[in-house]
């Protein structure tokens, strides 16, 4: 079979040509045409081991999932272990990003103090020379005496440098890492402030490689003269970086200072030289920062990078310093954490163990019970419906064979399902009356509008609501929202938002303060998964204007009528997030983005409060029915009454619908200002 197959004769040719060319090679060199033959038999070999592979690859799979069991087996493999080391993978990167992070803001914020600390003796002798420029010398030894003592800086240097025909620069310190300057560049003098931070230079050794040091300058004057300058040196040596790492937690390593990367001498070292261990790659205990290093002579700006290494528990413990009470007298608050984490660390990778062999030992005892309802299947698909398969389990499988018994059993089942989905759908029906006699009926009582309102629920029961609340002779709240979702659960939240605007409606006539106390009332009680947009608007005819607030819902249509010079649709936008989100800090942003606005009211103006079911209506292409069309329509035929208008709007959204489903609920509020002998409403 093997050799009958073109892969197989390929493989065994190619192999016979590989090993003569070998043999061949032991006596000499071999011609260049026997090499390209060589070439062309390990292309062939080639060919055949992946026809091969492929081949035993589909073998394999078929063989090792045709079981059920195997494939369960499998399926626990890629579920339970496969996303564990990934997760396990993300949080150890996550934390060795975390720590590098860290430990490198911790080494700046130490390395920041020494620049701070060379900064204020660098301004104590310049302001100490000013006043008494005489006792220069004493000034400085003092100041560096005292650093070297208090500040833990035993190679601090001072010098004062200063201007040309005033004396010579006065010293103090060793001066061992670098010469003092002499003078002092023409790009610090030009700093008004002075100049503190990291500068480059030329060891004081003769081997002319660089070191870092970190200096400050301060300008020394007497009234309005200069002096000269005052300039603190700290070298960053080994008992500077012995203090960072005292402090900090860190210890800095080999520093690259950017530059010419053909010179050597632009590498120097903080503690110890380029390549060391240091510099190895490690997921933790290793990372670098980076900070600007300045030419002391030119005043240009290079990249210093230092290599640094840490320990991730004595970075936790200074992290947890900030927590340093005591939980018993032995643990801190912090200890006491980590303890804790590493309790349900071990734990959580207990029960995942445990959980993984369960499943594993589970899959076996699955087996038995898929094959006989395999077999139970093929006796029902022959026609024998006086089958029962053996119940030999109390799990969800045997409940499985117990309905498959129940099914080929008695059709009665199927005649108790139909009876169920009858009464299922009579509840349905009386919950759908329920909800519409929630909607308002009747008018509203306030001469001078004309109202019309309709609530088309996408199904049985639905989430839109619409209601118009007195708040006095001539002043009426209009509320228009709708819930997240449909069915049962949108109409019971939106009887609990009924409930809520009625007793709050006439509490606040603000709009704006209305929904900032619905949004705490009902984000308590509301889904995490569901929200409410609403609108709500006061309108009052005897100050001609009408107040409203939205809360994430869709816009509001404004026509203004002859009265208000007839100005076209407007739609109103003003800002506002919804309701109910139950979310950190969503209350404080619903009462930042909530905006109340004001519209003056004429006679003939029109205002059209609508859900998204109107303008989201869509046809059998999945085109929108939008806004803009809306705002047209209103706008065509503002001069209807607000009875025909409704009924002009619902038979354009027909006509653009056409024989589409309808996938979501339309509601929809018009209002016309008339005069008050002519008010009416139509619901």
């Amino acid at each position: 079979m093997f050799l009958r197959s073109w892969p197989g004769r390929l493989f065994i040719v190619s192999l016979a040509v590989k090993l003569l060319v070998a043999l061949l090679r032991v006596f000499g060199d071999l011609p260049a045409f026997v090499e390209v033959l060589s070439s062309t038999a390990t292309i062939g070999l080639i060919v055949a081991l992946l026809y091969f592979g492929s081949r035993l690859f589909v073998l394999v799979k078929t063989r090792l999932l045709w079981r059920v069991r195997r494939k369960l087996i499998l399926s626990y493999i890629f579920i339970g272990v496969v996303p564990a080391l990934l997760i396990a993978g993300f949080f150890l990167l996550a934390a060795s990003v975390a720590s590098m992070n860290v430990s490198a803001y911790l080494f700046k914020d130490s390395y920041d103090d020494v620049v701070q600390d060379a900064t204020v003796l660098a301004e104590a002798a310049a302001r100490e020379i000013g006043r008494s420029p005489q006792t220069t010398g004493d000034t400085l030894r003092r100041l560096q005496e005292n650093a070297a003592r208090s500040r833990n800086y035993p190679s601090l240097s001072l010098v004062f440098v200063p201007q040309p025909g005033l004396g010579s620069a006065v010293r103090a310190g060793a001066w061992d890492h670098a010469p003092a300057p002499e003078t002092v560049p023409a790009w610090v003098q030009e700093r008004t402030a002075g100049f503190a931070g990291t500068v480059v230079m030329e060891k004081n050794n003769g081997t002319g490689r660089l070191e870092l040091v970190v200096r400050a300058v301060r300008r020394t004057t007497s009234g309005p003269r200069t002096l000269g300058f005052a300039v603190a040196d700290v070298p960053i040596d080994g008992a500077l970086i012995d203090q960072l790492h005292e402090s900090s937690g860190v210890k800095a390593g080999p520093v690259e200072i950017s530059g010419d990367r053909s010179r050597p001498d632009l590498v120097g070292a903080m503690g110890g030289p380029p390549g060391d261990e240091s510099r190895q790659f490690s997921l933790f205990g290793r990372s670098v920062a980076f900070f600007d290093a300045y030419d002391w002579q030119t005043g240009d700006v290079r990249r210093a990078t230092v290599s640094m290494t840490y320990r991730v528990s004595e970075l936790y413990q200074r992290l947890s310093r900030a927590q340093a009470a005591q939980l018993t007298s032995t643990v801190t608050v912090a200890e006491g954490v980590l303890l804790l984490l590493i309790f349900f660390a071990v734990l959580f990778l207990i029960i995942w163990l445990a959980a993984l062999v369960m499943g594993l030992a589970l899959a076996r005892s699955m087996t038995s019970s898929i094959h006989e309802l395999f077999m139970g299947t093929e006796r029902v698909r022959q026609g024998d419906f006086t089958h029962r398969i053996d119940i030999r389990t109390k799990d969800q499988l045997g409940e499985l064979a117990g309905s498959f018994n129940q099914m080929t059993g008695s059709i009665e089942n199927l005649l108790q399902t139909a009876a169920e989905k009858k009464r299922l759908d009579e509840e349905l029906r009386i919950a759908r009356q329920i909800q519409m006699s929630l909607l308002p009926r009747g008018p509203v009582g306030i001469p001078g509008l004309s109202v019309t309102a309709l609530c088309v629920p996408a199904r049985e029961v639905g989430g839109d609501y619409y209601d118009f609340f007195p708040l006095g002779p001539q002043r009426v709240g209009v509320l228009i929202a709708d819930v997240s979702g449909k069915g049962t659960s949108a109409a019971l939240y939106m009887a609990v938002l009924k409930g809520i605007v009625l007793s709050l409606s006439q509490i606040y006539q603000s709009p704006r303060q209305l929904l900032l106390e619905v949004n705490r009332i009902i984000s308590d009680n509301l889904d995490s998964r569901s929200f409410i947009t609403v609108t709500y608007a006061v309108i009052d005819l005897a100050a001609r204007h009408m107040t409203y607030a939205r809360a994430g819902h869709t816009p509001l249509i404004y026509v203004p009528g002859p009265a208000a010079g007839n100005r076209g649709a407007q739609v109103l936008t003003p800002n506002g997030l919804v309701l109910g989100l139950r979310i950190d800090g969503a209350a404080e942003k619903f009462a930042e983005l909530l905006e109340e606005q004001r519209v003056p009211l004429h006679q003939g103006d029109i205002l059209v409060f609508y859900t998204d079911g109107i303008t989201e209506a869509m046809n059998a292409r999945s085109d929108l029915f939008g806004e803009s069309r809306l705002s047209r329509i209103v706008e065509d035929h503002s001069h209807l009454e607000s009875g025909e208008l409704r009924e002009r709007i619902l038979r354009e959204i027909e006509a653009f619908v056409g024989s589409a489903d309808q996938h979501d609920d339309m509601t929809m509020i018009l209002i016309k200002v008339e005069r008050p002998e002519a008010a009416r409403v139509a619901v």
